[in-house]
């Protein structure tokens, strides 16, 4: 069906003509995804004729994400994250349930909501640290003079008085705070911590728009996530507690395309560390993606291959036009076609509604940008020492084709001082997993792998010590 083969796909609202019910209130109930149970709880607020919401995973830690976009139509919910690919339309029966559907990242799953459901605790997670701390930390603002924002962090060292190696942590794809907290983790909080008591500073900041830090994350591509990055550096060559020659930067995912940016052709940074940083096109990285955790949640070979057809199809229209309207376009018609193609009973949403969804996410600044770039020409430009690590199961930045491709591109500019590794096990965020699957992630109860951490920590004290 084409609502699965797509690489993202979000029901929109669609417009009338009707009273609006009173759906305020908490709304809960429990997905069904390839037999894990994950329970969802939607707080949805009425101010006037404006809705607000947050939305809570129980089972995966995670409470008060706020939503970025609220609508009743009637009886009809629509609460929509779409810089997280997040969107649930629910309608309300007589028996006052919302019937609806939860989609993210183009996987769609039925969830019927009821009145009351509340919090639950949260699930243990024995890695995160707890104060007090053996050591120094400071909330820091951090001045993008760039893009004329304040970004706000924290700054931990081993100790109030010195100077020492500091790192800036920067954050995976999604509007992130400063712990990188996601499905009840936090591993950048985890990795300061461990870091610090190492010996080795952290500055670790929200991305903008997010927790204390001004600008808008929606309108932000890649580049301009650089910039904040880029302002944490210069942020600390003025701070007293960072030695200003060991300065360095280390990436989660999207972070580890930002980084080689930040530090390409620059000889003020000491070190570049990549965690699952990609190393080929972002086109052929969500190509990956969608085969490999399709495969890994029970999909079939002939849809795998299917919905791969149709997405580089789809993927190409991006790359080839440089002109929005003219690939907007072209999307459309493309879309159309596939639309048409459809048997009647798998047109689950109008073509409109189904051209809508698709060419609105394809035209996002920021996801055109991620599939265009690649970051081959970028990684031959650090002249610094490199660390790139992944897991063998890492379903979302595949470890093996992106490391060798990192290790390539960095000594084709010259620089042989580039380590690549392979942690057998691990997923996309470091942890010791099963599949690798997305879907462990919140169910696993360590937040990042100790044997990954002493390998990047015993890599930084060389290059500290050699610098």
């Amino acid at each position: 069906m084409m609502k699965k083969k797509l690489i993202c796909a979000f029901l929109l609202l669609i417009s009338g003509v009707s009273v609006a019910q009173n759906l305020s209130g908490d709304w809960g109930g429990t997905l069904n995804i390839k037999g894990t149970e994950l329970r969802v709880v939607f707080h949805v607020v009425q101010e006037g004729k404006k809705y607000t919401s947050t939305m809570d995973s129980p089972d995966q830690g995670a409470f008060g994400i706020k939503m970025d976009e609220t609508t009743v139509d009637g009886n009809r919910l629509t609460i929509a994250m779409p810089s997280a690919m997040i969107n649930y339309t629910g309608e309300l029966n007589d028996d006052q349930m919302l019937i609806g559907t939860f989609s993210q990242a183009g996987q769609q799953f039925p969830l019927n909501l009821t009145r009351g459901e509340g919090k639950a605790a949260a699930i243990n997670r024995p890695q995160e640290p707890k104060a007090p701390f053996p050591y120094y930390q400071k909330e820091v603002k951090i001045e993008n003079k760039e893009a004329g924002i304040t970004l706000s962090g924290t700054l931990t060292v081993p100790k109030k008085k010195g100077s020492y190696p500091v790192v800036v942590l920067i954050s995976g794809s999604g509007p992130q705070d400063r712990d990188e907290s996601l499905m009840g983790h936090k591993p950048f909080l985890v990795l300061a911590d461990f870091l610090t008591r190492n010996g080795i500073g952290v500055l670790r900041y929200d991305d903008r728009g997010v927790g204390k830090s001004e600008g808008d994350f929606g309108s932000a591509t890649t580049f301009d996530l650089a910039t904040d990055a880029r302002a944490a550096v210069e942020f600390l060559k003025s701070c007293k507690h960072a030695d200003k020659t060991k300065i360095g930067l280390m990436g989660h995912s999207e972070g580890g395309i930002i980084a080689p940016i930040v530090a390409a052709g620059k000889n003020d940074i000491a070190f570049v560390i990549l965690l699952a940083g990609t190393g080929i096109r972002g086109s052929e990285i969500l190509l990956m993606q969608q085969e490999l955790i399709g495969r890994a949640n029970g999909v079939s070979e002939e849809e795998l291959k299917e919905t791969a057809t149709t997405n580089r199809e789809a993927l190409n229209i991006v790359l080839t036009e440089k002109d929005s309207v003219t690939m907007v376009n072209r999307l459309k018609e493309y879309i159309s076609q596939e639309y048409d193609a459809l048997p009647e009973d798998e047109k689950t949403v109008t073509k409109d509604e189904m051209i809508a969804e698709i060419t609105g996410m394809l035209n996002n600044p920021w996801i055109r940008e991620f599939i265009r770039f690649d970051p081959a020409s970028t990684l031959a430009q650090v002249k610094c020492p490199l660390l790139a690590v992944n897991g063998s199961k890492d379903l979302q930045v595949p470890a093996r084709v992106n490391l060798e491709a990192i290790e390539r591109s960095v000594k084709s500019g010259g620089n042989d001082r580039v380590t690549v590794k392979e942690f057998e096990g691990l997923n996309h965020l470091f942890q010791e997993c099963t599949t690798g699957s997305p879907n462990e992630y919140a169910l696993i109860e360590q937040t990042f792998s100790p044997v990954a951490m002493e390998y990047v920590l015993n890599w930084l004290r060389q290059q500290i010590s050699a610098h």
